[in-house]
């Protein structure tokens, strides 16, 4: 197999892989079920990944990365602090339109106990790059380290837990409602509580 080949065989694999653990977890990351919706043997899931714990690494560092990319692009498009403050429930509103999944990060915060390792250092990674995205939009709008800090994490917690709320009623218009009610109790606001 060329090394092209097998990027496209890891990418398949990641992509699916990242689909199930949205819905499922890490509980639910069955090997099997993912190498009959990539169309491989089970066997050469191994080939790409040693072990369910390297391969939910990659997913949990892949999706980080991913979420990192977003941020920042959200940041060059929306040029505006306060803009970029709006639109950052979007990133998590897309996991719901994605067949009601939600943050991988998220779910996978749920199973930490039952979590390897290497897993459970991406779901903190995930997290903390939110909260510094959000925490260094916050003081761009002039707010001191401190509050914003404490915000940021609020903000964070806050919209992921409207996901939650959201999907455990299969109703996007929830997730909506809630972010609107946030943003009306001034929590995406840059001023200092």
């Amino acid at each position: 197999m060329s090394s092209n080949a097998s990027a496209s065989s890891s990418e398949k694999i990641l992509a699916a892989a990242t689909r199930i653990a949205q819905a499922h977890g890490y509980g639910g990351l069955n090997l099997r079920t993912l190498a009959e919706q990539v169309g491989i043997k089970a066997a050469s899931l191994y080939h790409h990944f040693p072990s369910k714990a390297d391969l939910a690494t990659a997913v949990a560092r892949r999706y980080t990365d991913d979420s990192a990319t977003t941020l920042e692009a959200i940041a060059m498009e929306a040029g505006k602090p306060e803009i970029c403050l709006r639109r950052y429930p979007e990133t998590f509103r897309r996991s719901l339109e994605n067949g009601n999944r939600i943050c991988l990060c998220s779910f996978m915060t749920a199973e930490y106990d039952d979590l390897p390792a290497g897993v459970q250092a991406q779901v903190q990674a995930f997290a903390d790059v939110n909260v510094a995205w959000l925490d260094k939009v916050l003081q761009m709008t002039g707010m001191k380290r401190k509050p914003a800090e404490l915000r940021a994490r609020a903000i964070f917690a806050a919209v992921s837990g409207a996901q939650l709320m959201a999907r455990g009623r299969a109703d996007i218009a929830l997730f909506d409602s809630i972010i609107e009610s946030y943003h009306t109790a001034g929590l995406f606001s840059s001023e200092s509580p």
